[in-house]
């Protein structure tokens, strides 16, 4: 993204919890320690399944005297029905803001030149009263700001901006292995873990129980983590959700998103897999991107 550009990302919802039992409640459920999640740090987060497999993620910032979470829209209301279902007796609201508030994707240039910031990962301040934030799993993915969509293209203009076509953004996560949508197609399908939530720093292993934790655990502990999420390149033909990946003869991965920025869960240890290799497909031929952080 170029420093004078930014991005609305018309494909986040955003929800709000505040009450006193707001802090204890995301504590409880989240990968993520909620106590990193301060009016100067943000984090990234997920929501498992008992079983430890992949259902949401999700970034958390501070608000006022609640927590907003940036999620995907397309699973918005999904995660508004299980933070409901999860919330039984506890005293807090939940609110789907998802058309009051916008998510704006800024450059990393842009996000270090402004005043109060800092080069740190989730480094979260406030422009004009709303929170502005570096990414907390990658800083080449830049910064962004959650804001009220009428104060937006104001806003806009006090930081000498222009708006940039959303797929940009999508691009770049894209080929840095961050996988931000359609992510609906990996519910249930692989364990967290298996997201490299790790590596951007979406699960701390030092906090207590979370719903999950103890497969997490486990497969972290045990050194059982043999498969991963990663972004593919279609070098001839077209894959489909579902197609399983060949190496040569040997059955290596499967196909879990298709469509715009395609996504496949490969077997992989780091001393043996080559990424340059030609992959096969039933009707394609592919290649596995290796992303930087890896």
């Amino acid at each position: 993204m170029k420093i004078d550009s930014a991005c609305i990302l018309e494909d986040r919802g955003i929800l709000f919890v505040e009450g006193q039992d707001a802090k204890d409640f995301l504590q409880n459920i989240i990968t993520n320690d909620i106590e990193k999640v301060t009016e100067n740090n943000s984090c990234f987060a997920s929501l498992l399944s008992p079983q430890g497999k992949f259902l949401f993620d999700f970034i958390i910032i501070k608000h006022k005297k609640g927590y907003l979470i940036d999620c995907e829209k397309a699973q918005i209301d999904e995660l508004y029905k299980k933070l409901s279902l999860y919330k039984l007796g506890s005293k807090l609201k939940i609110l789907n803001l998802s058309n009051e508030f916008v998510v704006v994707a800024l450059s990393y240039e842009k996000f270090i030149s402004m005043n109060d910031s800092q080069d740190k990962l989730g480094f979260t301040f406030k422009f004009r009263e709303d929170p502005i934030l570096l990414d907390p799993r990658n800083k080449k993915l830049g910064a962004r700001l959650i804001i009220n969509l009428e104060k937006f293209y104001l806003s806009l203009k006090k930081l000498n901006i222009k708006p940039l076509n959303q797929e940009e953004y999508y691009k770049l996560s894209y080929e840095l292995g961050i996988v931000q949508k359609n992510t609906n197609k990996l519910v249930d399908k692989i364990f967290g873990i298996e997201c490299n939530f790790e590596e951007l720093n979406g699960i701390d292993f030092h906090k207590g129980c979370y719903v999950g934790q103890e497969n997490t655990a486990r497969i972290k502990l045990r050194n059982k983590l043999t498969k991963r999420l990663f972004p593919i390149r279609v070098i001839e033909g077209k894959v489909k959700e579902g197609d399983i990946i060949f190496n040569e003869n040997l059955e290596i991965g499967k196909v879990l998103i298709s469509e715009n920025y395609p996504f496949a869960i490969i077997k992989f240890t780091s001393e043996k897999f080559d990424f340059n290799s030609t992959l096969n497909i039933k009707e394609a031929k592919i290649k596995v991107i290796k992303p930087s952080w890896l």
